[in-house]
């Protein structure tokens, strides 16, 4: 071995690599021994602390007695005792009443999230903004009214849509020039040929009404405001036509079904999760 490998001369392993690189045998630092130890030591009390050794039938549960479980009950008992002051009050309430509160107002837009994640957010999305094919609820525009008390019937009775199919009814020709109509409703404007068929054949004004704007009690859409629940192309307009929605005749149909949460949820919990949506900024 060269002295290149072993300069300070220190004990070494013996083990030599290309005849320049020694294994030394030099003691580590006092520092790092410290914590090395200090380590053990804190191991060692962990382990003695907090549940950790698994037994035949059960494990040690450690001297604090301390669990998870335990920390998040404490966790939420305060929670709960935060929130009493507002929750003793709801029971009994109307959605109309809490929003004529601005207090519990406030309180309930912010603890009703949790209710809107849970239960509406896998197809209004988190913020409302409606994922593709469910609608929006942070807007102005409501198929079946965005009165408090309609969004209180809407969330308890869920809405069934209701569309008949008109590819049996109607030609492909005039499927097409109905729905150039209703694209040019929207922008502001109309087309003739398709008007005649949305006034007459096709019957649309019944329940969009003869001027399109819609009927609430129908939950039928406003086709003037470019709002759409379905694709608002040309092509998505004449599905929509041909195919109707909830159409049971039809295998194509388009499906619009909002479940219903009475009796899955409390009168109180429906009344806070309405004033929520009700807060979102399309409430009228």
């Amino acid at each position: 071995m060269s002295d290149k490998s072993n300069p300070y001369k220190v004990p070494t392993t013996g083990h030599v690599w290309d005849d320049n690189l020694a294994e030394l045998l030099n003691d580590p630092p006092k520092w790092w021994m410290i914590g090395f130890w200090a380590s053990i030591a804190m191991v060692v009390i962990y382990f003695l602390v907090y549940p950790s050794i698994p037994l035949v039938h059960t494990h040690f549960k450690g001297l604090m007695g301390w669990t998870a479980i335990k920390e998040l009950k404490q966790d939420v008992s305060a929670i709960e005792k935060v929130r009493a002051k507002y929750e003793n009050r709801l029971p009994g309430m109307s959605a109309a009443a809490i929003l004529a509160d601005d207090e519990l107002t406030q309180y309930v837009t912010r603890s009703a999230k949790v209710l809107f994640g849970d239960n509406c957010a896998a197809c209004h999305g988190t913020g409302g903004a409606g994922n593709p094919n469910f609608p929006v609820l942070v807007d102005d525009d409501w198929l079946w009214g965005g009165k408090i008390e309609n969004i209180v019937q809407t969330i308890t009775n869920g809405r069934r849509g209701n569309m008949p199919a008109h590819a049996g009814k109607l030609s492909q020709q005039e499927i097409a020039d109905l729905a150039k109509h209703v694209k040019a409703l929207s922008e502001g404007g109309e087309y003739a040929p398709g008007k005649e068929i949305f006034m007459g054949k096709g019957a649309c004004f019944a329940c969009h009404g003869q001027d399109a704007k819609g009927m609430t009690a129908l939950g039928s859409a406003n086709l003037t405001d470019g709002i759409w629940r379905f694709s608002g192309t040309e092509e998505g307009i004449i599905y929509t036509i041909a195919h109707g929605v909830n159409d049971p005749k039809d295998p194509q149909t388009r499906n619009a079904v909002m479940p219903k949460f009475g009796g899955k949820m409390s009168k109180t919990e429906i009344n806070k999760l309405a004033v929520y949506v009700y807060k979102l900024g399309g409430g009228q």
